[in-house]
């Protein structure tokens, strides 16, 4: 598909419109995307590194270059704040045959994937920082190495201080991490923090209510020195790091059973005290259950309750659609960017993107939508048996109200809300 060729929606509410679409360079599947000084990039899942697409005019969006990872590495998600590029590297597990089966990804720890005491380990984990004064032409200048199978998804908007999920030698799975930056050019691991049970080499044993579950973060996001750390099927753990080398818990919810668990984003409201907590679909026809978006109420930072759900898509019965139907992604606010508190920008994987207005945060509605077209020609996902079907993974949105979606399959879509 060219660049200018713009598909029609498969749906598109009245206050959405679609502006323009990269096939990034044939690479079209998608991850985390940052959008900094007119430059998108795009963390992938299948094709072994992060793109380069020039948006500075988004209706045109140009592929600029792919930066390739090292070998058998996963560098899905990545984070850009002046001029530096931080990118994960982790092992490529999607690589693995015994992970063809998204179910053996998302039920169950991850760590003995990596079979460090049995095989070589012929993948990089880390962080890559890269210069991006020339945003165009990122320059690898530091990597923190770690020993494990790497680390998943990072947060970062300045300073001195980047913080992690990591999965390292003797964890069970995903465990926050914070990295000193003090120097980009040797970035250095300063503190840990994991829940009760996933020290397996300290003889710790999980009590977990589920033996099926993920108990691993996957991202934590930071405001006035505490974590929101989305702990997957271990759900919300808030974790003070004002001391970086010891953080500490503040408060543990868990709603899973009788939820389903999948908690992937916890973005604070810091002007309302709310939080917004998501809870991501990982499975095919919803087999792992109904995973609502949250709104919890935060003015006590150790007891956050939940006070409302958002209403999932309704325009279609996107179950018969197949493939992944529930949240996946939020906006995350991040200075720079559009911020703010009564508007949230979603993908909802199978049902595209929806934005919600939660000026009420007893009743959040939704407010407008934007289905991409399905991806035809652009299948680059390697496992076998895959539904061809839509999967909106994240979105960035600017100042303008422009907002950047990737898919795993369908490339980038660039949709201006205009609500």
């Amino acid at each position: 598909m060219a660049e200018t060729t713009l598909p029609k929606p498969e749906y598109a509410t009245k206050n959405m419109r679609l502006v323009g679409h990269s096939n990034q360079g044939g690479k079209s599947d998608g991850v985390q995307i940052m959008v900094h000084r007119g430059y998108a990039y795009i963390g992938h899942i299948f094709s072994k590194g992060f793109s380069i697409v020039d948006v500075r005019d988004p209706a045109k969006p140009k592929y600029v270059k792919h930066v390739a990872a090292p070998a058998n590495t996963w560098t899905l998600h990545l984070q850009a704040h002046d001029d530096l590029l931080l990118v994960i590297h982790n092992k490529d597990m999607f690589a693995q045959a015994e992970l063809a089966d998204e179910k053996a990804y998302y039920k169950g720890s991850v760590d003995h994937h990596a079979k460090p005491e049995t095989e070589a380990r012929n993948w990089s984990a880390g962080m890559a920082v890269y210069d991006i004064s020339k945003p165009e032409d990122p320059k690898q200048i530091g990597f923190m190495p770690v020993e494990g199978t790497g680390l998943h998804r990072l947060w970062y908007i300045g300073g001195r201080w980047a913080y992690a999920s990591a999965l390292l030698d003797g964890f069970s799975d995903y465990i926050l991490i914070t990295i000193d930056l003090a120097d980009p050019k040797k970035p250095v691991m300063a503190g840990k923090y994991w829940l009760p049970g996933m020290n397996v080499a300290a003889g710790e044993k999980a009590n977990w209510p589920t033996k099926n579950g993920r108990f691993g973060l996957h991202h934590a996001i930071i405001h006035d020195d505490i974590a929101y750390c989305s702990w997957r099927d271990a759900c919300l753990a808030v974790v003070d790091v004002k001391d970086k080398a010891n953080p500490k818990l503040l408060v543990h919810k868990v709603w899973a059973p009788p939820f389903g668990g999948g908690t992937h984003n916890a973005l604070p409201l810091p002007k309302r005290d709310l939080l917004v907590v998501v809870d991501e679909t990982v499975l095919d026809n919803q087999e792992d259950g109904f995973k609502p978006i949250w709104i919890f109420d935060n003015h006590v930072k150790t007891n956050p309750i939940s006070v409302s759900t958002f209403p999932p898509p309704s325009d279609k019965n996107y179950l018969k659609v197949g493939g992944h139907f529930g949240p996946h992604n939020v906006h995350e606010n991040r200075p720079g960017s559009f911020v703010s508190e009564e508007l949230i920008f979603a993908t909802y994987q199978n049902a595209g993107l929806r934005v919600y207005d939660i000026k009420d945060q007893f009743r959040p509605k939704e407010v407008a939508a934007f289905v991409p077209p399905m991806p035809a020609d652009m299948w680059v996902d390697p496992r076998p048996n895959r539904p061809i079907v839509l999967h909106s993974a994240d979105v960035f949105v600017d100042n303008d109200a422009l907002c950047y979606v990737t898919d795993f399959n369908a490339g980038l879509y660039i949709v201006e809300y205009k609500g």
